[in-house]
Parts: structure tokens; C-alpha cells; sequence
């Protein structure tokens, strides 16, 4: 924790640095994310989402124990220390439980808090800005504190029962964009104003107080979560624009201890996570583009599959994405309004990537194996690897015989991290591609 401290604090001084949360429980961008941390030497901050991860074992299947335990054996069989490794929750708060009454939910997430610090996640994200059944549509600022305050409560006395008093920080934030992106771009989206980032900072200071939290306890509070006017939706990217974010910037300088987290960065150029980083919003979260990378390589594998494997052998993973998405709806029938071949184009390519969601289901575990063992019997040749992976075309001597389908996935999600690890000062400028 001391680390990520001491990052955040340089960022303060102005240099470049700072640090990229990757927020996906998939393995093969987990070993991306371990590769890259262990390439650069550097810390590694991997963060679990409420939906994801629960006590109840979320989407994943996962309690927060299982996660660490998950990631913790894919970090010794990818050869990285322990030591790099920070655990964060994210969106700790109602928003599994958002269709229950407020006091149902906060019961639920106070357990969830519970669970997370006392597997050892150590940066919690406590988010309490969604509203629950019984709630107003707009929540103010103060119950949205004053949740938060009493989650922390639960989550200092949890630490201390586990032995790890004073080993947590908390980001907090009460202008939280929904997990996973928006399904619609709002024409001219508002970054936050300096008077409510101050508003947030002050009724969470003085919601702290209220609860019994020490000055220590706050103290350890290191980020807020603004909206610095970044986004993405189905098929469009909304751009950083430093100088709309120029005020943001500024304010933050007078806060001891504090920096922004942004929240949806993903999609974003490599000089705009610069800019962000340069503006004080040193922790820089992705999760979408790095399991879009994913699919993306596997689809790009999928057609060279095509190309050199007989047809009635091929592992046909793109129909079978189509099939199981279709069979089982719910994960993206809220965010995709589209019919035909309008939905078909969402369901396999939309930026919000809603098929990351399939991901762990046999039909498709099985597709991947078969598709990887179909290309570990073939020859790539150079000019099929450049239709279909042109980064990854004309390697160093002797690279091609060692890279495996696997590999080659993970080293097209690490093209997304490089691009982060730069902007937070922890890799070397990143080389052009050869195209």
C-alpha cells in the first residue's frame, strides 16, 4: 500500500506517474496483466467488482477469498511476487441489490464489505451513489456520505479483526459512472464541476466524523471519483479534452493525500491517458477493452482457424458466441435495443462488450480449447498472422516457434496495457507497430 501511496503522492508533485486498475476476472487478461506487471517491474492493481465478486459468488462464481486465491496462483505460475500484488474492490456498495429497499441492501453490502477485507483486499471503492427501491430518483450527496461512512466503519472493524488495522485505503465518490460503460452516449457529457467535487469531499469528511471515523481513517481516503469527461457506449468513444478537465486539476492540488480515480477510461488514446495522468487522475480503471482485446484476438484466431483447419473441424467459436448470447439473453438484452443485423453487430462487437459475460460458460470454454488445439497442429503462416494479427506479424527470430494460440491472445491485450503502463510512468515508450 505504501507504494501505491508514494506513486500517488509523486503524482501530486507533478510527475508522471501514477497507476492503471485492471478490473476483468477473466484468466487470460489476469496472466496479460501479470506479464505486463512483471515485464515492467512494476505493481500490479487488480480489482474485483461487487457484481463480479460477492459474497453470494457473483457472476464469476467467486467469493472475494476465491478471487484472490484465483489470481494468486495464475501470479506463481507466471513467475510474479506476491509483493506486486494490490487487491481492489470496486463498487462496493448496493449495486447488486439496487431493486431492494435501502436498509436491505446496505445489510448486504456491509457483509460484502466484510468479506472483501477480510480476504485481503486492501483499496476499497466504497460506492453508495446508486439508489435503491425505496429511495428518490436524485439521492443527495449527504446519504450517499453517509452510506459510504457506515460501510468504512464496518470495514475498519473487520480489518482490525483480521490483523490488518491501517492497511486500507478507501476511494470514494458520489459521481460514480455505471460499471461497464453507458448503452448511450450523452451528446455533450458534463465533467464534474470544482464545486461538486468540493461538496463530496466535504460531506464525506464530516460524514467520517459523524460515524466515529478517526483523522487517521480519513487520512487514508486517497481518491475521488469525478467524471473528467470521459466514456464510451455501443460504438462511440467520448474523448479526453484536457482543457475542460483544466479546473478539475487545479482543485485537486489543494487536497492533501487526495488525486482523482477515473472510471470508464477505456478506448481512449494513448496521449489522453498522458493527459489524464498529468491532470491528477492517477488511477485510471479498465476493464471492457481489455476482455474486447480479448475477443478480438479470439476472433482474429477464429478466422485464421478458418483458412487452415478443415471446415469440419474448425471450433466455429463466433456462431457459438451467437448461439449461447441468444439462448441466454439476459446479460445484454437491457443494453442492446437494436434488431437483425444491427444486434448481431452489437452482440459481437459493441465497445461495451456485453460477451464477456460468456466467457466462462462451458459451450464457449469448449470452443476456445478446440480452436487452440486446432491452431497448435498448423503452421501460421506470416502473411495469414498479418491479414488477421498485423502486430503480432514478422516476430524477432526464434519467437514464432514458442508462440502458442494463448500467447498470442494475451500479447494483443497487453497492446491495451502497454499504452496504460506508459501513461503511469511504470514501461518504456511504447515502439510503433509494423504494419
Amino acid at each position: 500500500m505504501q507504494q501505491l501511496r508514494s506513486r500517488l503522492a509523486a503524482n501530486k508533485t507533478g510527475q508522471q506517474q501514477g497507476i492503471y486498475s485492471v478490473c476483468s476476472a477473466h484468466p487470460l487478461v489476469i496472466k496479460a496483466a501479470l506479464r505486463q506487471a512483471r515485464q515492467d517491474q512494476s505493481q500490479l492493481l487488480i480489482e474485483a467488482t461487487a457484481n463480479q465478486v460477492n459474497q453470494f459468488g457473483g457472476y464469476t462464481g467467486m467469493k472475494p477469498a476465491d478471487f484472490i486465491s484465483f489470481v494468486a496462483d495464475l501470479a506463481a505460475e507466471e513467475g510474479v511476487d506476491s509483493e506486486q500484488l494490490l487487491f481492489g474492490g470496486d463498487h462496493l456498495g448496493p449495486v447488486c441489490w439496487q431493486q431492494e429497499t435501502a436498509e436491505q441492501a446496505m445489510h448486504k453490502s456491509e457483509e460484502l464489505i466484510a468479506c472483501y477485507v477480510a480476504a485481503g483486499f486492501s483499496k476499497i471503492h466504497l460506492d453508495t451513489s446508486m439508489g435503491c427501491a425505496d429511495d428518490p430518483d436524485i439521492l443527495p450527496d449527504e446519504v450517499i456520505a453517509k452510506r459510504a461512512a457506515r460501510l468504512c466503519w464496518v470495514a475498519e472493524q473487520t480489518a482490525a479483526e483480521y490483523g490488518f488495522a491501517g492497511q486500507l485505503c478507501y476511494v470514494v465518490g458520489t459521481e460514480v459512472p455505471p460499471p461497464g460503460g453507458v448503452s448511450e452516449l450523452e451528446t455533450s457529457l458534463q465533467v464534474t464541476s470544482v464545486d461538486d467535487v468540493a461538496t463530496t469531499i466535504s460531506v464525506h469528511r464530516e460524514a467520517f466524523s459523524q460515524q466515529g471515523l478517526s483523522d487517521e481513517v480519513w487520512s487514508r481516503v486517497i481518491a475521488v471519483v469525478v467524471q473528467p469527461g470521459v466514456e464510451f457506449d455501443n460504438d462511440m468513444v467520448h474523448p479526453f479534452e484536457p482543457a475542460k478537465a483544466e479546473a478539475l486539476s487545479q482543485y485537486i492540488q489543494q487536497e492533501p493525500g487526495l488525486v482523482y480515480e477515473a472510471h470508464s477510461t477505456d478506448y481512449q488514446s494513448a496521449t489522453a491517458y498522458q493527459h489524464l495522468v498529468r491532470g491528477h487522475f492517477a488511477i485510471l480503471k479498465v476493464g471492457p477493452q481489455l476482455t474486447f482485446a480479448l475477443r478480438e484476438a479470439l476472433f482474429a484466431l477464429a478466422h485464421i482457424e478458418q483458412q487452415l483447419v478443415p471446415a469440419e473441424q474448425c471450433s466455429d467459436l463466433i456462431n457459438a458466441c451467437l448461439q449461447l448470447m441468444n439462448k441466454q439473453p439476459a446479460y445484454w438484452q437491457r443494453f442492446y435495443q437494436a434488431q437483425e443485423q444491427e444486434l448481431r453487430f452489437l452482440q459481437l462487437f459493441s465497445y461495451s462488450d456485453r460477451i464477456r459475460y460468456y466467457w466462462p460458460q462451458p459451450e464457449l470454454q469448449g470452443a476456445v480449447r478446440q480452436l487452440f488445439s486446432n491452431l497448435a497442429r498448423v503452421r501460421i503462416p506470416q502473411p495469414v498472422l498479418h491479414q488477421y494479427l498485423p502486430q503480432q506479424a514478422w516476430p524477432e527470430p526464434g519467437a514464432e516457434e514458442n508462440c502458442s494460440a494463448e500467447d498470442r491472445v494475451i500479447q494483443h491485450i497487453q497492446c491495451v496495457l502497454k499504452r496504460y503502463a506508459q501513461a503511469c510512468g511504470t514501461t518504456a515508450l511504447i515502439k510503433e507497430d509494423r504494419l
